[in-house]
């Protein structure tokens, strides 16, 4: 399939080049990526030529200045708060449609290619998806051209008809509801695929493939959550425009209907979604961690993942480590390409004990983990860090004891093992795989990962994400064409933005498959410039990471708030902590 290149001119960025020198965070250094040419060039997708994490997008060179001129075009849109509103529809509708073709256009073609899939799973996979991606493809038409006439950019000259959108919603809030059926296959169709890949190493290599193209821009699997994730989104987008308008409004009686229709699906489907998700979460890790089989068990749940140092013989040493309803993982990453984690210690919640231990080691932010096989000292980047492990690691140890008959007696063990244990003891504990060359063999065998995982972020910024971040995470998606400037430069680059999972992702045009880079927002800050920025334009947001400085604008007041709103709740450890706590608040007044 090639790239569409038919671009409304009201929409065509002033963007000629995107090639430049690589400038990001120079801790994330380029990753070797291996591919396997005749897979790539048989499938015609595009290699991954830069690391995710190293932005070529970022770079100043050859970009094309938004003049004057283009800055008074910008101004034609209406000024209304509900067109912006509603096109937020039109602008997440466009990158979630292209999300479903990753599934519907790309890995179709990459199967049949290689003749890799079952033709059952053939058809479980695609008679749920194609009916979906048909039905938003009509949805998205009449969104665009619902949103022209609202501008005034055809020949309708009665506009009072058409500036609103409530009735479009409704009409295919109601008609997505036929479709309630194929969403709830999803999970079998999630499992079935999973299953396959595991069995056929045919699929499982051209799976692994696929996720190295650039199109596939995240973990394949998170593509079949998305039809249940934008019902959520609707949900939002209507929520927000019921709350703007008045009771009286034309628009507010169809959006207020649409809202309830859309509610009623996604309050159905709500433990589908919440069971999906962690399931995805589940088999991703499972392929990139090594030394740990069955990660996918039914009844685990994963909870946190994250960089602390642990105390070693050597000193305090980073590793990363993965908290599950169960079990607590604690891994290295590998030296060789592939960059994947090697498990080093696996130390089941079931009478684990979590005790700080700041002053007893002198190091800051510090807390020893009892367990019935061993105990481990810890550190982490920051209180806030701290505290957010240690009270997910109790909650999961209670519920952990509470679910087995032998608790009582697993607790008095690590009690009696906390303290049978001297310091010097906990200190100078080798860990027995320590050195990671010596699984430099099972590492080659696997496939490349891409960088902008959440785990590799983490590594890298050095902080955690919990489930419950991952789920906020999903309702704060975002899309639209922003205006981009650097610290020392004069103008502005026009560019198509995606913000999904913690990361900002980059095109020259919605139309384009696939983003040419992106920008992992952990650990970034955002704000508004201050007097010494110099930016003397309305609706700017800055992102800094230590020296380095990002500008964006916004076309409104509404667009400038909602990309503030998202980032934030991406940006850092204690803005997705606010997040969460206003999420817990909303649902406290729901009910």
């Amino acid at each position: 399939m090639g790239k569409r290149r038919k671009t409304d001119p009201a929409d065509s960025p002033s963007l000629q080049s995107l090639q430049g020198t690589i400038i990001d965070d120079p801790q994330l250094s380029p990753l070797v990526v291996k591919h396997h040419h005749s897979f790539t060039s048989s499938l015609g997708l595009p290699s991954q030529s830069y690391s995710p994490l190293q932005s070529p997008i970022l770079s100043d060179t050859g970009s094309t200045r938004i003049d004057d001129d283009e800055e008074a075009q910008r101004k034609r849109y209406p000024a209304d708060k509900a067109y912006f509103i509603a096109k937020e529809i039109l602008t997440t509708e466009r990158t979630y449609l292209k999300d479903l073709e990753v599934l519907t256009v790309w890995f179709r073609s990459a199967i049949i290619k290689e003749n890799a899939m079952p033709e059952g799973l053939m058809t479980l996979l695609f008679s749920n998806i194609d009916p979906i991606y048909e039905f938003h493809r009509a949805f998205l038409k009449e969104v665009e051209q619902r949103l022209a006439l609202w501008e005034g950019r055809s020949n309708a000259h009665v506009k009072g008809d058409y500036q609103r959108i409530g009735d479009i919603m409704l009409r295919n809030m109601h008609a997505l509801k036929e479709f309630t059926g194929y969403l709830q296959k999803h999970d079998e169709v999630l499992t079935e695929l999973e299953k396959a890949t595991k069995r056929l190493r045919k699929l499982e290599t051209v799976y692994k493939e696929f996720e190295l193209q650039k199109v596939c821009y995240l973990p394949l699997n998170t593509f079949l959550l998305k039809p249940i994730q934008r019902l959520m989104h609707y949900k939002l987008i209507l929520g927000r425009l019921c709350k703007h308008y008045s009771p009286d409004h034309r628009d507010y009686v169809d959006c207020k209907d649409a809202l309830k229709e859309v509610t009623e699906m996604t309050a159905q489907l709500q433990s589908s979604l919440i069971r999906l998700e962690n399931f995805q979460k589940l088999t991703e890790l499972q392929r990139d961690l090594i030394g740990i089989e069955n990660l996918t068990l039914t009844d685990r749940e994963f909870i946190r993942e994250g960089c602390l140092c642990k105390l070693t013989k050597k000193g305090l040493q980073q590793r990363m480590f993965f908290l599950f309803s169960d079990m607590l993982l604690y891994t290295s990453k590998g030296v060789t390409t592939t960059n994947q984690f090697k498990v080093h210690g696996q130390l089941p919640l079931q009478g684990m004990i979590i005790e700080e231990s700041t002053e007893e080691w002198s190091v800051p932010h510090c807390f020893t983990i009892y367990s019935v096989q061993k105990s481990i000292v810890v550190a982490a980047s920051s209180h806030v860090e701290m505290v957010k492990w240690m009270q997910d690691l109790n909650r999961a140890i209670t519920v952990a004891s509470n679910s087995n008959e032998k608790s009582d007696m697993l607790l008095e063990s690590a009690r009696c093992n906390r303290s049978n244990r001297s310091s010097d003891e906990l200190s100078l504990e080798q860990e027995s795989e320590d050195d990671t060359h010596s699984s430099r063999s099972s590492l080659d065998k696997q496939t490349y990962h891409r960088a902008n995982t959440t785990m590799h972020v983490c590594w890298h910024r050095n902080t955690s994400v919990s489930m419950m971040d991952h789920s906020v995470a999903v309702e704060n998606q975002l899309s639209g064409y922003l205006l981009r400037k650097f610290k020392n430069s004069n103008g502005w680059q026009k560019l198509w933005v995606v913000f999904t999972n913690f990361c900002l992702f980059f095109y020259k045009t919605h139309q384009d498959d696939y983003p040419l880079a992106s920008l992992p927002l952990l650990g970034y800050t955002v704000s508004t410039p201050v007097d010494s920025d110099n930016i003397l334009k309305d609706y700017v947001f800055k992102l800094q990471f230590k020296s380095h400085v990002y500008f964006f604008r916004a076309e409104s007041e509404y667009t400038f708030e909602r990309w503030m709103e998202v980032i934030r709740s991406a940006t850092s450890t204690v803005g997705r902590s606010n997040l969460l706590i206003q999420s817990a608040e909303k649902e406290t007044a729901l009910k």
